[in-house]
């Protein structure tokens, strides 16, 4: 029961986060494709300014939980298939924190201050070309750790 409460709690958080960053594979990439550079600094160094702040919860404590149900599957004797498939959940999503910190974390911050400050970098399409480079793998791997996790849920 402790498992199935565990990687519930870890599907909601996780899916948080897959359902961001689908939205920004679909939709914000080829919006702030067509706006001005100035536009483009702005809206996404606030986005990124209030979604860094506010994501963290959820992210953070998603893997968190993801790890727990992965520990709570193994010493509860819940079998292989749901340890295994917990496993997988954890490390989809530190192959994704690791692709956030490198590259996507550093053109938020780039960004962020830029709109803070109300300038536009010279570099702003490319900084935003770097942060799309990675959106579809980012969501795949959050897709791959919320189907791992149920698939661990549902291992008899």
């Amino acid at each position: 029961m402790a498992h199935q409460v565990l990687t519930g709690i870890a599907i909601l958080l996780v899916g948080v986060i897959y359902g961001t960053d689908v939205f920004c594979a679909v939709v914000q990439r080829s919006a702030m494709a067509r706006v001005s550079d100035e536009v483009l600094t702005a809206a996404m160094g606030y986005i990124h300014l209030y979604g860094d702040q506010r994501l963290k919860f959820p992210g953070g404590l998603g893997l968190v939980a993801t790890v727990a149900a992965a520990v709570t599957a193994a010493v509860t004797g819940r079998g292989a298939t749901a340890v295994v498939a917990d496993v997988v959940a954890v490390l989809a999503l530190l192959v994704w924190f690791g692709l956030y910190g490198r590259i996507s974390a550093p053109v938020n911050a780039e960004l962020t201050a830029a709109a803070v400050e109300g300038r536009v970098p010279a570099e702003a399409r490319a900084l935003q070309r770097t942060w799309d480079s990675v959106i579809d793998l980012r969501s795949a791997l959050q897709g791959i750790a919320v189907a791992a996790l149920f698939a661990g849920a549902v291992a008899a």
